[in-house]
């Protein structure tokens, strides 16, 4: 459709205000022979016995209004023996006419004023919801469709599908971060114990053997001047003419002595030398360990960021749903499909159903007022008492189908024509 047909269309919308069936007349629909119905209140109940056509009256409503889709089921919508039909609604705003020849259908609809509109399908179209003429339709759809229903209707500030397909990438990635987390954690506890006093950095063991070597000259050179110190305390005790020499030697002895300390003793390297290799391996599992749990800070970090991300997602999900105004008190929906007070839809009693079905078909028909249940007679007393109060309550005219055999409730049809009494 072009901007131009969507402004006209608009234009015809808004000049057209909420609308309710003010007369039917149908001739020759189905079952029927001819009947002008001028509906009285909110509610309109068909009744009759069976086959005397009060389905007739409701589905000849239903074909009038949306054409080809109010046609599935029907091949025949002449009644047997005649040649046309036709279905005159008078809707205050809209007059609207639909004919049937053997040749095909025709569709009029005109504005109060007398003015015809050039497409008038589009016009009823863009005022009719999908759940019009069946509200109990709802309850018989999946969840999945019973949310997308309750969506069409409901103003949120997100796509819903955006934010859940947001929400799922941020879930997935979520996902990969604890099992890093979890994997991080499995790699840390198979780790060889080290100790507290483990270096930081692997030993070199030809650091060692050279530290090692140099502490043994130094022995070596302190056990040789430990000897010449010896005997110089022996000489001196032996050669007193010598000693002032002696007494000398022993300073410049105890100098060289000083020079020499401290010296490394080679019992603890050797002791490190001989454990290098179960030295090295706690170095590399420390090391190990301060890696996979940097890894495993970061992995836990992101989690954390992450579920962060969802709880405020879901947060301005639940805000936005809490704030949204719903054809019903008390509904709602989740990720699973429609909420009606606090409990899954598909677990709602019949009455629950009813109401929800008929808020929803409310919310989706705001221009025309209209809505068909045909199987009233499995409603008990309450719920045809809940459909009154509701169609009084939001100016809807709701036509309603039930077997009746007394004559005395609502307009009764028989033979394809409206019943009064006296009549033969």
């Amino acid at each position: 459709m072009t901007t131009t047909q969507l402004d006209k269309l608009e234009n015809v919308t808004d000049k057209v205000g909420s609308m309710k069936i003010i007369s039917l007349r149908a001739e020759n629909v189905k079952r029927l022979k001819a009947v002008e119905i001028t509906p009285d209140g909110n509610t309109v109940i068909i009744a009759g016995r069976n086959a005397q056509g009060k389905s007739s009256v409701l589905d000849s409503i239903w074909m009038a209004l949306v054409g080809g889709a109010g046609m599935k089921g029907v091949s025949k919508p002449i009644r047997d023996g005649e040649t046309k039909a036709s279905v005159i609604l008078d809707m205050g705003d809209l007059v609207v006419t639909r004919k049937w020849t053997q040749a095909g259908t025709t569709l009029e609809v005109a504005a109060k004023d007398g003015a015809k509109y050039s497409s008038p399908q589009t016009v009823l179209d863009s005022m009719l919801g999908r759940l019009s003429f069946d509200p109990l339709a709802f309850a018989h759809q999946d969840p999945k469709g019973q949310l997308a229903t309750l969506l069409s209707v409901v103003d949120l500030p997100f796509d819903l599908a955006i934010l859940d397909s947001e929400r799922e990438a941020i879930f997935d990635k979520r996902t990969d971060a604890n099992r890093d987390v979890k994997r991080l954690e499995a790699q840390l506890n198979g780790l060889a114990l080290y100790s507290k006093d483990t270096p930081d950095v692997e030993v070199s063991a030809a650091d060692l053997v050279a530290e090692l070597q140099d502490a043994n000259d130094a022995a070596r050179k302190m056990a040789d001047l430990d000897r010449q110190y010896g005997s110089a305390l022996s000489n001196e005790s032996r050669l007193a003419g010598e000693l002032l020499t002696a007494t000398a030697l022993v300073a410049d002895l105890l100098e060289q002595g000083k020079q020499a300390l401290p010296f490394a003793d080679p019992a603890p390297i050797q002791a490190q030398l001989s454990a290098i290799n179960d030295t090295n391996a706690a170095v590399r599992a420390k090391q190990e360990a301060k890696r996979l749990e940097g890894d495993h800070t970061k992995a836990e970090k992101l989690s954390r960021t992450l579920t962060a991300k969802l709880e405020a997602l879901d947060k301005s999900k639940a805000d936005a749903i809490t704030e949204a105004k719903m054809p019903l008190d008390g509904l709602s929906f989740d990720a699973d499909g429609v909420i009606y007070n606090g409990v899954p839809f598909g677990q709602s009693s019949s009455a629950e159903r009813l109401r929800v079905g008929i808020a929803m078909a409310m919310a989706l028909n705001p221009k025309i007022r209209v809505i068909r249940i045909t199987d009233g007679s499995l409603l008990d007393s309450e719920n045809l008492a809940l459909i009154e109060e509701m169609a009084a309550e939001h100016d809807f005219q709701i036509w309603l189908e039930v077997v009746d055999e007394t004559g005395t409730v609502g307009i009764t049809i028989e033979d394809g024509q409206v019943y009064t009494k006296g009549s033969v």
